[in-house]
């Protein structure tokens, strides 16, 4: 857990520069208008504390992103071991940040499995992911599952940043009735759960999940006046950005036109959303969503990156497809259903379909990565600073294997993770033992989660 540290604040009535004790990470807050933006790590304001405190941890984030219907897993493992491995096709597009990965093998997610209750693995392979727990089957109001690991790492940690947690996603799925063999949908469309009775709904939107991260429920005049008026967050900042210039050293103010320009970016890409004509409407995509998977992926990406980039949350999920998706990808030229092609019962040209997809999710991961890794946090770079989980409890979607799992674990942890390498576990090695060793390194100790056994060894 975070001690008391400092945070540099403008003092708007006085027109200079003071700190205030905060139990948050040290970071500069522009404020206006009832609207704030945290600022990203400076240096040159950062010296100023030196004098006063001593070193600083950057804080560590972490990110639990799921995919559906499992993988072909003859091309997404590695050849070779440890730091020798090879990536197969799936994974070549990581290799700009293969000295930041770990490619974890032999890990299982077992109350995926049925257990007695019959048919249902992908709404199980969603509900069992982040918890270790088993789903109870029930199409009514009585779900039931346990708590997962982002929201019990937010519940310790969540009062450090002005969001506990955030959850993202590109479907906007069901949360009720039946998806999947007398499974609820809420089991099929979330991976985050508050309680073992309540997920966290996510937000597939990129303009509420922009919103919710640079406002609050008290803010939402200030922001629909920004809306109305066509106005960027930062026009609200601009007198206490001006005063801020004479405090930086040329990098920095370098940095901070890069940072507001990124924001900008993301605004400008939100409203274009919102304005441009659905071309699919019996979709009934609500309104700001981009017709384009790619940008969407991509958009979602971005606000997950400014999320931790400002410290906004240090906790956050994202769903790429629900699980049992029967999405078409033709970004890669597949036209057939997702889910109906994992049933591929050996088919090579079905199976070469799945990779490509497969490929192209990897592809919009690499992306988000890169941007991690291209942000300077004072030595370390924000992926440095991260832990990126990205995997499924379905391992081949046609068996419906909940075994050896596709697992990815990108960032450093804040030097935490001996990354770079492909890490070899016994079968059936509980994928709740990484989450706990993942909590851990949060600051958020926690005894067990679901089915784990310990912390997982061979991460250091």
């Amino acid at each position: 857990m975070l001690g008391s540290v400092r945070n540099f604040l403008f003092d708007q009535a006085a027109g200079e520069l003071h700190m205030r004790r905060t139990t948050a990470n040290r970071r500069t807050v522009l404020r206006a208008a009832g609207l704030s933006v945290t600022l990203p790590f400076l240096e040159s304001l950062q010296s100023r504390a030196r004098a006063a405190t001593t070193s600083e941890t950057r804080p560590v984030r972490m990110a639990c992103l799921f995919f559906a219907n499992g993988a072909i897993m003859d091309k997404w493992r590695p050849t070779g071991d440890g730091a020798e491995f090879q990536f197969g096709p799936t994974l070549e597009p990581l290799a700009e940040v293969r000295d930041q990965l770990l490619v974890l093998e032999g890990l299982t997610q077992h109350h995926a499995r049925a257990n007695g209750d019959g048919p249902g693995d992908h709404a199980r392979n969603a509900g069992a992911f982040l918890t270790g727990a088993q789903p109870k089957k029930t199409s009514g109001a009585d779900i039931r599952v346990g708590q997962s690991i982002d929201q019990a790492v937010a519940e310790r940690i969540g009062h450090q940043t002005r969001l506990p947690s955030i959850e993202l996603g590109i479907d906007r799925g069901r949360n009720a009735g039946s998806c999947d063999s007398g499974y609820a949908c809420s089991y099929s469309s979330n991976i985050s759960w508050k309680t073992p009775t309540t997920p966290c709904l996510k937000e597939s939107n990129p303009r509420a999940a922009f919103e919710r991260l640079f406002g609050s429920p008290q803010q939402a005049a200030d922001m629909q006046r920004r809306i109305r008026n066509r106005r960027s967050i930062l026009d609200f900042v601009g007198e206490d950005s001006r005063r801020l210039q004479p405090a930086l050293s040329g990098a920095d103010r370098q940095k901070l036109d890069e940072y507001f320009t990124s924001v900008r970016d993301v605004e400008r890409r939100v409203e274009r959303a919102a304005e441009q004509p659905q071309q699919i409407p019996e979709l009934q995509l609500p309104d700001g969503i981009p017709t384009e998977l790619t940008e969407h992926i991509n958009l979602m990406f971005d606000i997950l990156l400014l999320a931790f980039q400002t410290d906004s949350t240090r906790v956050a999920t994202m769903m790429l497809a629900d699980a049992g998706s029967n999405r078409t990808y033709p970004e890669v030229e597949v036209r057939d259903g997702h889910h109906e092609l994992s049933h591929h019962q050996n088919d090579a040209a079905k199976m070469e379909k799945i990779a490509r997809i497969d490929r192209y999710l990897v592809e919009r991961l690499a992306r988000f990565l890169g941007r991690l890794k291209a942000i300077d946090e004072g030595g370390r770079s924000l992926l440095d600073n991260s832990m990126i989980l990205y995997g499924s409890a379905i391992s081949d979607g046609n068996r419906h294997n909940h075994d050896d799992l596709p697992i990815l674990l990108a960032g450093g942890g804040g030097g935490t993770l001996k990354t770079g390498r492909y890490v070899k576990y016994e079968k059936d090695t509980p994928l709740n033992n990484l989450f706990l060793s993942m909590a851990h390194r949060m600051g958020a100790s926690l005894d067990s989660l679901g089915d784990s056994r310990g912390l997982l060894t061979g991460l250091d």
